[in-house]
């Protein structure tokens, strides 16, 4: 079974851009036969200032879900209640892995992440770093 994820956005293709780098995933192609999503709009009668309503970014190798970027008229106001945890340093401990979780951290703080705070190892977890993205959406760094 697919799936997608959904996130609500102020700005779907702002929000687009900073996923594309966080997870170095590409834009969702066009419907088949048109070269851009401007034409498949246009085509499809959509009025201009009505193109940014959504957005999609998908993995460059197409393994993994779609991601879904709808324009939405509210601010976001509660925390999430579900999160990406984007696997940054798989198999790796202590200092290395904090060291792997930190170059990761400084290159999404440099394209519009906030960084909420980082809790190191302890006897339950081998530590990790909980950000947000540009529209406060929470994720952490694992």
């Amino acid at each position: 079974m697919e799936f997608q994820v959904t996130f609500d956005a102020n700005d779907p293709s702002a929000l687009a851009d900073f996923w594309v780098a966080a997870l170095n995933c590409r834009r969702d192609t066009p419907s088949e036969g048109f070269d851009s999503w401007d034409d498949f709009l246009k085509e499809a009668g959509v009025p201009e200032k009505d193109w940014n309503n959504a957005d999609a970014i998908v993995p460059q190798n197409g393994d993994g879900p779609r991601i879904y970027f709808q324009k939405v008229p509210e601010e976001k106001r509660v925390k999430n209640r579900v999160h990406l945890d984007l696997r940054v340093a798989p198999g790796l401990k202590d200092i290395a892995r904090m060291i792997e979780l930190e170059k990761k951290a400084k290159f999404l703080e440099s394209i519009g992440a906030s960084r909420v705070r980082r809790v190191d190892a302890d006897h339950l977890n081998v530590g990790f770093i909980v950000m947000v993205d540009p529209e406060g959406n929470e994720f952490c760094l694992d």
